[in-house]
């Protein structure tokens, strides 16, 4: 029988320090951007402020919430279904920034994509909870395990947003992983992605130039390799202890998106190698109790779903640090808890308040 237990102290004050830390790296990175378009250097801080509030009122709820509640079909399919569609939603309504991410409600924007992380993470806990030993069924268990993954990978790829739908089939993968797949089906599953993402990549032009603007970016300093350019100058400007908080210089129209997907860039800049070693540290925290839960949790529900949140979180925080660091293409995915964004924010929050409900409980 589960005995609860405290909350965890590190787990918790991680995910806090990065929220803090995210709120004060998004208020240095827009403050003139934001005075620039919207006459208030404070616009995007007071947005993420209340997002982060809403968050962390969530996270709290559901840390005092029993995470078997969830195991209802009820629940899981219910949340499927909306995701689905939500999702298909958005290509009815007005293409923003050339894309289909977004349902706006007046100032608040919401990104279903988001939602289908959690979506999938509740599913697959669900689905395979008693079918462990039955892992290598790849018709009865494989198959409708990964249908719901593949279904939304592919709506999200058409928004477009392919580093969304990667980061749904990548935690899919851990979640399937820790089940008990063995890797070959992982190889079998990788390989028959490469044609899909050989034509995504290489087929379709604006990714075409952000994959040869990583592999030479030095090739056109002032049109593709632009972007990646001043992410490794603010990068490596910082030096050890960094110019100092709101000192940076690239944010100033240089970086794209300085407060969202290369918001790392500026914290490299300010905050120098101990401040970017610093977040890295605290991902880890939050990666080795997550994980640490999982593993000495006997439910394998409450195991399926701790591994789910901890890899998505992990794996974006990883994708978005590589890109910031030219190791991976750009790929627009947020560095969590810290980007500007309050869906991502918001329901990042709410599932680490699962997290720590499960690692209350364990045997």
């Amino acid at each position: 029988m589960a005995k609860r237990v405290s909350v965890d102290r590190w787990l918790f004050g991680a995910v806090l320090l990065l929220v803090l830390l995210g709120l004060v790296m998004v208020f240095s990175a827009s403050a003139v951007m934001a005075k620039d378009k919207f006459g208030s250097p404070y616009t995007f801080l007071l947005r993420q402020i209340g997002w982060a509030v809403a968050g962390l009122l969530a996270m709290v709820a559901l840390m005092r919430v029993d995470y078997r509640r969830y195991k209802h079909p009820a629940v899981v399919f219910t949340l499927l279904g909306l995701t689905m569609v939500l999702l298909v939603a958005v290509f009815f309504l007005d293409r923003s920034h050339n894309t289909h991410r977004w349902l706006r409600f007046g100032i608040f924007s919401f990104q279903p994509s988001e939602l289908a992380k959690p979506a999938l993470i509740l599913f697959l806990a669900y689905f395979l909870e008693n079918r462990t030993r039955e892992i290598a069924d790849w018709r009865h268990t494989l198959l409708p395990a990964i249908l719901p993954s593949v279904i939304f990978s592919a709506l999200i790829v058409k928004q477009p947003d392919l580093g969304t739908a990667m980061v749904c089939m990548a935690l899919t993968a851990s979640v399937l992983f820790v089940a008990g797949m063995e890797m070959k089906y992982l190889g079998y599953g990788f390989a028959a992605c490469l044609p899909v993402l050989y034509i995504l990549l290489f087929r379709v032009g604006w990714r075409r130039e952000r994959m040869l603007a990583f592999l030479d970016p030095w090739s056109d300093p002032q049109g593709r390799g632009f972007h990646m350019i001043q992410s490794l100058i603010a990068v490596g400007t910082g030096g050890i202890a960094g110019l100092g908080l709101m000192e940076g210089k690239q944010k100033l129209f240089y970086l794209p998106e300085p407060h969202t997907d290369f918001i790392f860039a500026v914290i490299a800049e300010e905050l120098g190698l101990l401040g970017t070693l610093a977040v890295v540290a605290l991902f880890g925290v939050l990666c080795y109790r997550g994980m640490r839960a999982a593993m000495r949790t006997s439910d394998l529900y409450a195991r399926f779903l701790a591994v789910g949140i901890t890899s998505t979180i992990v794996i974006q925080a990883f994708f978005n640090i590589s890109v910031v660091l030219g190791l991976l293409p750009t790929k627009g995915i947020p560095l969590p808890f810290i980007s500007y964004g309050g869906s991502s924010l918001f329901i990042t929050l709410a599932c680490v308040g699962v997290l720590l409900n499960i690692s209350q409980q364990i045997d």
